[in-house]
Parts: structure tokens; sequence; C-alpha cells
């Protein structure tokens, strides 16, 4: 391992640390500069590094919590045999994996944090990571308006579903499940209706100038801000 890879892995071991330190904190004082202090003391981490792996405190050590969800749900998901499942119930198992994984106060935490305004655009770009990492976990290769679609509708599955998660009480989260099949059952009756109009010879006809302008978005690409036409 050169110098860099060794600084690298270096700097990933200690922002695990300083986080995993963190979690008993956050829970009692939320994701917040008091958290990264105690988190600091307890990992035994110089300060000056912790500050320079979270230069914005605890929203940093919230967004790092959200992400070790993300990684570990794909994780698990690449371990699980999906054979026997059709794709909504593909969806609901990744949605299920990520919310058994999350411990629920600390997710309530940070549900508050990024429900303050100037937070709000980063929850919900982690938001849209989660349904972004679950379509590439499950083998998307969409490179159309599906790309956007996809991740916009199951962003919002997906957010309705946390919410819920964070205040049921029922055994195993048992309601919660019920309710995100719900959710998915809605998802999949819109679908089964866009497909029903694009199949109508009269309604194709009436969208064919829109649509031929829609045919042209395409998922973005590493450096597209947001996305790119065809040329």
């Amino acid at each position: 391992m050169d110098d860099k890879n060794t600084a690298e892995h270096s700097m990933e071991a200690a922002k695990s640390l300083i986080l995993q330190a963190a979690l008993p904190h956050a829970a009692f004082d939320g994701w917040s500069e008091t958290t990264l202090h105690a988190a600091l003391t307890d990992s035994g981490i110089v300060p000056g590094l912790g500050r320079a792996l979270f230069p914005r405190g605890g929203i940093d050590l919230a967004v790092a919590y959200h992400q070790l969800g993300d990684h570990a749900m794909t994780e698990a998901l690449a371990a699980a045999d999906l054979t026997a499942l059709r794709y909504t119930g593909r969806v609901a198992l990744a949605i299920k994996l990520r919310l058994s994984g999350a411990d629920k106060e600390l997710v309530r935490r940070g549900t508050t944090l990024f429900s303050l305004p100037h937070h709000a655009p980063e929850g919900a770009k982690l938001i849209w990571g989660t349904s972004d990492a679950i379509w590439k976990a499950l083998g998307d290769t969409s490179n159309d308006l599906n790309w956007y679609s996809k991740r916009a509708t199951l962003s919002a599955v997906y957010s309705t579903t946390v919410l819920f998660w964070l205040g049921d009480q029922s055994d195993d989260n048992a309601d919660t499940w019920a309710f995100l099949d719900r959710r998915l059952a809605n998802v999949t009756t819109f679908e089964k209706t866009k497909t029903a109009i694009n199949n109508n010879p009269i309604a194709k006809a009436l969208l064919a100038g829109p649509l031929k302008l829609l045919e042209k978005i395409r998922a973005p690409q590493p450096h597209d801000l947001p996305g790119q036409t065809k040329q």
C-alpha cells in the first residue's frame, strides 16, 4: 500500500472511530457540536483531525451516519437471495433492510435536524442518495427519464415510510411493512396507468410532442450538473 492509500485508509479509520463514538451521545444530544466534542474525547482522535473530517460538526456526523446505513443496506442486499422476488418485492426488501439496520432515535434526531430550512436540501439529497443506492443495488440500467422518475418515486415512498416507521410501535414494525406494501402498490397502479396511456393511440398522438422532448433527457454523468440531452 503506497503512502497515499495508507493516509486515506487512516483518515477513513479515524472517521469511523469518531462516528461510532458519537452514536450513544447523538441519541441524547442530537447530531450536534456537543456530540462531536464528546466523540472526539471518547475516540481519542485529536480535535484538529476531527474538525477536518467533520468540518460542519453535527451535520456532517448525521450525513456520515446516513451514508453508513446506505452502505450496510447495499451489502445486505447483495448477500440476499432475490430470485424468488418480483421487482416490487425486491424494492420492499431493500427498504426493510435499510430501516432494520438503523436506530430509530438516531434517525429521529437526524430527521429533526434535516427538517430545518437551512438543512432541508441536504436531507433531500440524502433521501435521493438512498433511492439511487437501492436502484443501483437492484441492477437498474436506465439512462433516460426513467432514471429520474424511478428515484423520485422511490424517494417519496422511502421518506413517507421512514416517517411512519419512526412512530410505529407494532411488533417487529409490522405496521410499517404493511404501510410500505400499500405505497408500493400505489406506485405499481400508477405505472400500469402510464403504460396504458402510452399504448393508447389517441393519447400517444396527443403526447407525441411532449414525449419527444422527454426522450432527450439522460441520466447524469459524472461531470453533469444535473443532466444532459442528446445532441
